[in-house]
């Protein structure tokens, strides 16, 4: 009889030894994967990865840390304007991230260009770039964790946000110092003040309603067209789709838009604005009769040209619309 709890504890001390062991391997395995992935973000703050990387730093466990990782296709023959773009703000991400007081190993930045890592794509059925996925520590990319790149825009701190919200690591962007903006108002300042001086007895031109009037509708025409949203999302230019090679300049949702379509919109909105102007000019103006049927005429052709393909562009992004106006 007392034989039976010396075996009992061999038995249970047979058990746990190879599942100890097992442990083990895989604590050491976790610590070289992140000890790797340390080094290497230590030297780049956006790890490139290939097929092999990837599978074994980003799919295959043990993993307790979550990486970001951008699909891309950079290469000059590949001709991705959005993908260049969306990098720049990537990049300014990962920076942020890397050079920030609170960096840790709880998440890593990884790219993975399609002519580094085709198999990558063809794993994970991948057929558009950029894309963004987050890979969680725990389990399998959610909905959730595939970024909405046509909706939200590849700005850095859009990017940002996601990441929190998936991650709950919260990244303060902090973009290199752009000297555009000064720059641009000191050539202002430097215009305004060579005309006051060389035209210091005569200001007349301040008081010019013309000139007022105009620059006041090229403000409204480009905030009325979107450009402001640009500002604030950073959408791509415009988006190729990689199987037909077809260019759409025209976002098919009414969430979002292209920076393209930004330029169509300003552009029609400019030729009814300028037929309303003509047409204002034909009936108070003191020409004679003949040009003023003229300025008449241009005038309604620009009008319903231009009405009619905005509105156009209005029933492509809100599907079922009903309404026409002029042709389609």
């Amino acid at each position: 009889m007392a034989a039976l709890p010396v075996l009992a504890l061999v038995l249970l001390l047979a058990w746990g030894s190879p599942r100890a062991a097992g442990q083990k391997r895989k604590e050491m395995v976790l610590s070289e994967k992140v000890n790797q992935l340390m080094e290497w973000a230590s030297k780049r703050s956006v790890i490139r990865m290939n097929g092999d990387k990837f599978r074994r730093l980003v799919k295959a466990p043990p993993r307790n840390y979550s990486v970001i990782v951008m699909f891309t296709a950079l290469q000059p023959h590949r001709q991705c304007v959005v993908c260049k773009q969306a990098d720049e703000e990537y990049q300014i991400l990962a920076n942020s991230w890397r050079y920030s007081s609170a960096f840790t190993n709880k998440i890593f930045f990884a790219m993975v260009d399609f002519d580094e890592g085709s198999d990558v794509f063809q794993m994970l059925n991948m057929n558009s770039a950029p894309t963004f996925i987050n890979f969680p520590a725990k389990g399998k990319p959610k909905r959730g964790d595939t970024y909405e790149l046509q909706v939200r825009g590849f700005a850095a701190e859009q990017l940002a946000r996601w990441v929190a919200d998936r991650t709950d690591v919260n990244i303060r962007v902090i973009r290199p110092p752009n000297y555009a903006g000064p720059l641009m108002l000191g050539l202002l300042l430097a215009v305004i003040g060579g005309l006051v001086y060389l035209r210091g007895s005569n200001l007349d031109f301040l008081y010019n309603k013309t000139g007022w009037a105009f620059a006041a509708l090229c403000f409204v025409l480009a905030m009325t067209s979107g450009q402001m949203w640009n500002h604030i999302r950073g959408p791509p230019y415009a988006h190729k789709n990689p199987h037909t090679g077809q260019v759409n300049y025209i976002h098919g949702s009414s969430q979002a838009q292209f920076v393209a379509e930004t330029h169509i919109v300003l552009l029609f909105n400019g030729g009814v604005t300028l037929g309303m102007v003509l047409l204002h000019e034909a009936a108070t103006s003191d020409m004679d009769v003949g040009k003023r049927k003229i300025m008449c005429v241009v005038g309604i052709g620009l009008v319903v040209v231009f009405f009619s393909w905005l509105l156009s562009v209005f029933r492509s992004k809100y599907h079922g619309y009903p309404y026409r106006y002029g042709f389609a």
